[in-house]
C-alpha cells in the first residue's frame, strides 16, 4: 500500500486535511463553505479582492450561500479567503473552480485553467490532490493539469492525485444544492480515483465514480448538451405551432401528461447562464479536433440563438396590430437575468432582446428586482421604477424573465400591450 496516499487519506477522515478552493465564484464559494462545515479547514483563493475581504468579514456575496452560515465558518476559523497562493504550501487538496469561457470564434479558452494550474504548480508537494471542477472538454485534466502538476518529476498515483469532479451548481435552486446532488468524480489513476471519492464523501451524500477523468468530463457536457437540444426542440415546436395556428404551451403540456418517455421542456426567449449556451460547445470543438461534426450541438445553438430575434418580431408584429412602428415606441423589457429569481446576467438572452430592439429604433427601459443596472454590460438602457403609470405609458411590455416576485394579474391590468415570452400572463385554458 502506497505510504503517501494512506497518509493522505487519514488526514482526510480525521478532518485534518487542510483544504483550498481556487476561485470563489458561484461554484467556489459554496464549496468552500460546505468544506468548512464538514470540519475541514479551509481556505479560499481569488483574485479578485473584492470577493477575498468579503469572504474574510462573513459577508456573503453569492445568493445561494447564507451569510449566517459563512460567517459562521469564518469565526469558527475553519475558512479564510486569500489572494496569496503561496498558502498551497500548507494545502492537502486543492479543488479549482475557475470560469471556462468560450472565445469569440468558439473555441475553449482555458486561459484561468492554465494560470491556476501553473499557481498549483509552483507549490505542489508529495501527498497533494488536485480537483478540476470547471466545466470542459473530454481530456483537459490529463492534458493540461497533469503535465503541469508532474512537470518536477511527481508521479500520478503515487506521490500527488489529479481528478475531475464537474461541478452541479444551479444557481437559485434550493431543492438541489451542492450536499444532496450527486457527485461525479473520475480520477486519471484508479488511486487519484480513491483519493477524491474520500475527499467529496465528506461534503456531498453520494458520491458516483467513473473510470477516468475524461468520463466525468464527458459526462458533464453530456448533461447540458442534453438540456441545450430539448430546450431547442422546444422552442422550435413553439415556432412550427405558430406557422400552425396552435397554442404551443396547450401541446406541451398535453404531451406532458404521459407518464413514461417525456420530458417536459419548456420555451422562452433563448438560453442563458454559464453552462447550457458554452458547454456544448467544448464538446463541438473537441469533436471538430477529431473530424467529427457535432450536429445535434451546432443545430441546437441555431434555434437557441434565434429565439431573441424570433421575441423581437413578436413585438413589432404585436405593436403593427396597434397600429404603431417599433422605430419610437416605448418597449420596457420585465426580467433580464438569465433565469428567474437570481441576480445573474451571464449570456441572458435579455441582453440580446435589449440590443435588437435598440438597434431597431425602439425606445427601451428595463426592470428587474434583481438588477439596477446594464451599464457593465455595455448597454446605457434605463432601469425604471415599476409603476401602473409606467406601465400604462409603455407602449409595449415585453416579459423576459419570470420573476416570482412580479404581480402578473396587475402588470395585466395596467400594461396596454404585453408580449409574454415566459407564458406567464397566458388565460386559463377550459378543459
Amino acid at each position: 500500500m502506497n505510504q503517501i496516499r494512506e497518509q493522505l487519506l487519514e488526514k482526510i477522515a480525521s478532518r485534518q486535511a487542510q483544504v483550498a478552493v481556487i476561485g470563489l465564484g458561484y461554484v467556489g464559494l459554496p464549496l468552500a463553505v460546505e468544506f468548512a462545515r464538514a470540519g475541514f479547514r479551509t481556505v479560499g483563493i481569488d483574485l479578485d479582492q473584492r470577493k477575498v475581504d468579503a469572504l474574510n468579514g462573513g459577508q456573503s456575496y453569492i445568493g445561494d450561500v447564507a451569510a449566517a452560515e459563512l460567517s459562521a465558518a469564518v469565526t469558527a476559523g475553519r475558512l479564510r479567503g486569500t489572494s496569496d497562493f503561496g498558502v498551497l504550501r500548507e494545502c492537502d487538496t486543492v479543488s479549482i473552480c475557475v470560469p471556462t469561457p468560450l472565445s469569440k470564434t468558439h473555441d475553449p479558452d482555458l486561459s484561468y485553467v492554465v494560470s491556476a494550474t501553473e499557481e498549483v504548480a509552483k507549490y505542489v508537494h508529495p501527498g497533494m490532490l488536485i480537483v478540476l471542477e470547471s466545466t470542459t472538454y473530454p481530456g483537459t485534466t490529463e492534458e493540461i493539469i497533469v503535465p503541469q502538476i508532474t512537470a518536477n518529476g511527481g508521479r500520478v498515483g503515487e506521490d500527488v492525485f489529479v481528478a475531475f469532479s464537474p461541478e452541479r451548481i444551479d444557481p437559485g435552486r434550493r431543492d438541489y444544492v451542492l450536499k444532496n446532488t450527486p457527485k461525479i468524480v473520475g480520477g486519471v489513476t484508479p488511486a487519484c480515483r480513491e483519493v477524491v471519492m474520500a475527499l467529496y464523501g465528506n461534503v456531498t451524500d453520494r458520491v458516483v465514480p467513473v473510470s477516468s477523468a475524461a468520463a466525468a468530463e464527458m459526462a458533464k457536457l453530456l448533461e447540458n448538451t442534453f438540456r441545450a437540444v430539448n430546450i431547442a426542440l422546444v422552442n422550435e415546436v413553439m415556432m412550427m405551432c405558430d406557422k400552425l395556428g396552435l397554442d404551443a404551451w396547450e401541446v406541451i403540456d398535453a404531451a406532458a401528461t404521459k407518464p413514461y418517455g417525456f420530458m417536459k421542456f419548456t420555451p422562452g426567449p433563448g438560453v442563458g447562464g454559464h453552462c447550457i449556451p458554452l458547454d456544448p460547445q467544448y464538446l463541438s470543438w473537441k469533436m471538430r479536433t477529431l473530424n467529427y461534426n457535432a450536429r445535434f450541438i451546432q443545430l441546437a445553438e441555431e434555434v437557441n440563438a434565434s429565439m431573441p430575434a424570433y421575441w423581437v418580431n413578436k413585438v413589432v408584429e404585436a405593436l403593427n396590430d396597434a397600429r404603431k412602428a417599433l422605430k419610437g415606441s416605448q418597449v420596457l423589457v420585465l426580467g433580464v437575468t438569465y433565469k428567474p429569481n437570481i441576480d445573474d446576467l451571464r449570456e441572458s438572452p435579455a441582453l440580446d432582446i435589449i440590443r435588437l430592439l435598440e438597434e431597431r429604433g425602439a425606445l427601451v427601459a428595463f426592470h428587474d428586482p434583481f438588477v439596477k443596472s446594464l451599464a457593465h454590460e455595455g448597454l446605457k438602457t434605463p432601469c425604471a421604477e415599476l409603476t401602473a403609470e409606467r406601465l400604462a405609458a409603455s407602449d409595449c411590455v415585453l416579459v423576459v424573465t419570470n420573476h416570482a416576485s412580479y404581480d402578473w394579474a396587475w402588470v395585466r391590468r395596467h400594461a396596454p400591450l404585453i408580449v409574454d415570452s415566459r407564458h406567464v400572463l397566458a388565460p386559463q385554458r377550459e378543459p
